[in-house]
């Protein structure tokens, strides 16, 4: 009896014993439990399930024969090949167009004021721009500069040669910033209102047909109904902008020499030149002018009126604008190379991996899950693109800009190497419209993966 209830004694203690034992694992588990339940409540906090298993792939090297790798290059290199067509078409084109609007801004200013019929023909018609008329043109918002300017036909002789061209009067309030750009040879004279110095600019397209050089001088004739009048001008310089419907008749002389060619009064002139701060604003100042200038009459009885630079050459503005259209062009089938190469890759990485999306379902994942896990890993193959794009389009340009690599014939492009405007802001939204629509692109075939089944999946060699 005393073996048995000792034996007894021993069995209770040791039952004791495993019941604190398990009542401390069951605390242990409780706590673990909880734990997990505080990680599993953040985790959608901290990490983005797709995004985690995307980059998992993407870093993943895996085998080097494998078919993905080959597809993965081929899409990067789609998508850099078309942004950097892109970017350096979209430059090349803001380049060109906005030095030849610069190079017709140059011969006549963003806006003339004139007489009415001086604008709506080749005659010259003179209106009164004396102080007080030039005071009430710069009231107008967002003026930069204005400056008379008075024209006069003429012809050009020399012993063995003749050209018709056309003097162009300025006076001291001259910018010659566009000119000066310009300059081949010689200097820029001091243009007077008061005086004549008899010194004129002449194009290098003149210089070359008349063989003129600079310091040589020669005679010019003016006709009209006073008969023929005959001026011996000094060539102080020769300019050249390559705009050829100017450089073959526009000569430089001052305003007083212009002014008295056509038998005006010292108030009078052709017109008055504006220049504006922002071009983009251009039609603010040409209202103003159109309400507060435009019908009203001069001493002499002559009708002011007011002309943008797009109204009066509206051939060049227009053929300018059509090669946005060329832009537009270039842009959609970049674009779809790029979107192309993108779904090629996407449903080749989507085939390589049917036994881990086979898996993936089995373990629980939605299609959903799954089509985002492969749209972020394409994510990272555009936006690499992105960045080998940036990198050689960025190279051309600036090598461009700094050497003036490729050449252009000037007689027929109106410049001398290919243009470039480096826009961040047109860069950014084309990177951005690039990574959007390509991503867009993608989501039709990202739905293929809701055709492959769990169970026939996972034996998918």
């Amino acid at each position: 009896d005393t073996k048995i209830k000792l034996t007894i004694n021993i069995q209770h203690s040791t039952l004791n014993i495993q019941h604190s034992t398990f009542n401390t694992q069951h605390s242990t588990l409780n706590t673990q439990h909880s734990t997990l339940n505080t990680q599993h409540s953040t985790f959608p906090a901290k990490m983005n399930f797709p995004l985690f298993i995307a980059k998992r792939l993407y870093s993943e090297q895996g085998d080097k024969r494998k078919v993905s790798r080959p597809a993965i290059h081929i899409a990067t290199a789609g998508v850099a090949i078309g942004l950097a067509v892109m970017i350096v078409s979209v430059c090349v084109v803001l380049g060109f167009k906005h030095t030849i609007r610069d190079k017709v801004i140059g011969f006549g200013s963003h806006i003339q004021v004139a007489d009415f019929m001086t604008l709506q023909q080749m005659n010259q018609y003179p209106v009164v721009m004396d102080d007080s008329m030039m005071t009430a043109l710069k009231k107008a918002p967002g003026v930069k500069h204005i400056q008379r300017f008075a024209m006069k036909e003429g012809i050009l002789k020399t012993d063995n040669d003749f050209l018709g061209v056309g003097f162009k009067g300025v006076g001291p309030e001259f910018d010659s910033t566009f000119i000066h750009q310009n300059m081949v040879e010689g200097s820029i004279p001091k243009f007077d209102d008061k005086a004549s110095h008899n010194k004129i600019l002449v194009s290098q397209l003149m210089a070359d047909k008349l063989g003129l050089k600079t310091g040589q001088r020669i005679f010019a004739y003016f006709i009209d109904n006073n008969g023929v009048r005959t001026r011996r001008f000094t060539i102080s310089g020769i300019y050249q902008t390559n705009l050829k419907k100017f450089d073959e008749v526009m000569v430089y002389t001052d305003l007083y020499t212009a002014v008295k060619l056509n038998g005006w009064e010292e108030d009078q002139a052709s017109g008055a030149e504006i220049t504006v701060k922002d071009f983009n604003q251009l039609q603010t100042t040409e209202d103003y002018y159109v309400k507060n200038v435009n019908r009203t009459v001069d001493r002499y009885g002559e009708t002011y009126s007011s002309g943008t630079i797009k109204d009066l050459n509206p051939q060049i503005f227009q053929w300018l604008d059509l090669m946005d259209l060329n832009v537009w062009v270039i842009l959609g089938l970049m674009l779809a190379v790029a979107g192309v190469t993108m779904i090629s890759g996407l449903l080749i990485i989507i085939l390589e991996r049917t036994s881990m999306i086979g898996v993936m379902k089995a373990l629980g994942a939605r299609n959903k899950t799954i089509r985002h896990t492969f749209l972020w890993f394409a994510v990272f193959i555009i936006s690499k693109g992105l960045v080998f794009g940036n990198l050689i389009a960025l190279s051309i340009l600036a090598i461009q800009k700094h050497t003036g690599l490729i050449k252009l014939d000037a007689q027929t492009y109106y410049v001398s190497t290919v243009p470039v405007e480096i826009n961040w802001l047109f860069i950014v939204a084309l990177n951005i419209a690039t990574l959007l629509i390509c991503v867009f692109m993608l989501v039709a075939p990202s739905y293929l993966i809701s055709h492959i089944h769990p169970a026939k999946s996972m034996r998918y060699e």
